[in-house]
């Protein structure tokens, strides 16, 4: 079973294609496999978007929390400051009066 030139030449060259073509199937799959995990991965872009939407609904919360404070502490500053501020205060929230006054209610 002498093998002649031309008929190994033709195996050779098959036998590389074959090889080529299963080095560009690894390579394509891995491509595929690196696509999908940068965009559905545990860190992809799915998921970067989800926390920076996070991101920012945090930081407004705490931009409102911190403008609330702001604004206690300008409360607390004044009652703790202005007589008539605490007096106002007393008032309106408490419904306290000085001593022979009368308060009245009425609903809207």
């Amino acid at each position: 079973m002498d093998i002649s030139g031309s008929q190994l030449r033709k195996q050779v060259a098959s036998e590389v294609k074959k090889r080529r073509l299963i080095f560009l199937t690894v390579i394509l799959l891995s491509f595929i496999y690196l696509l999908i995990n940068i965009i559905f991965g545990d860190m992809g872009l799915l998921r970067y978007r989800e926390l920076y939407s996070k991101k920012t609904h945090l930081e407004s919360q705490i931009k409102e929390i911190e403008d609330d404070n702001q604004q206690l502490r300008s409360q607390i500053t004044s009652i703790q400051q202005d007589p008539y501020f605490k007096e106002k205060h007393a008032r309106e929230n408490y419904g306290l009066a000085k001593p022979g006054e009368i308060i009245i209610q009425y609903d809207r």
